[in-house]
């Protein structure tokens, strides 16, 4: 029992030694404060981009699979008078659309509680969240 136990550990400890070859410990692998709050541009991608697209015309590579196509972001100015609608977006990441007919089942997500889910509650945090995405969206409205 006692040479298995050996064996066993010998094994275990090479398993472990080999994860930290690179000579790395824990404490040096890169921790994000609490209240970090991405880019919108970093946000867009990992959130929109996947129906909106890159470049936010609503040519996603998820678009197809959606009842209706994903508006084209860059135009959100011209509708609306010329003047991009920061609290109309803000409110529409906050608690959605309002109605399933834009977004056939609720295929958008509505960004609120994620946010809220993510960052633990602190409003400051989601509320900056939604200001860099909606300037983000703002910088690539078309002229």
């Amino acid at each position: 029992m006692t040479m298995r136990f050996a064996v066993l550990f010998s094994v275990l400890l090479c398993i472990v030694s080999s994860l930290r070859a690179d000579g790395r410990s824990e404490m040096d692998s890169p921790q994000l404060p609490s209240n970090y709050v991405p880019s919108g541009k970093a946000m867009y991608k990992d959130y929109c981009a996947a129906c909106h697209g890159l470049d936010a015309k609503g040519n996603g590579p998820m678009a197809h699979m959606l009842k209706l196509p994903p508006a084209d972001l860059t135009t959100l100015a011209n509708r609306h008078g010329g003047k991009f609608p920061y609290e109309y977006v803000s409110g529409v990441f906050r608690f959605g659309t309002g109605a399933t007919i834009l977004h056939g089942a609720k295929d958008m997500p509505i960004w609120g509680p994620i946010f809220k889910s993510l960052d633990k509650n602190n409003e400051r945090v989601i509320q900056l969240r939604i200001k860099n995405l909606c300037n983000y969206l703002a910088s690539l409205q078309v002229r």
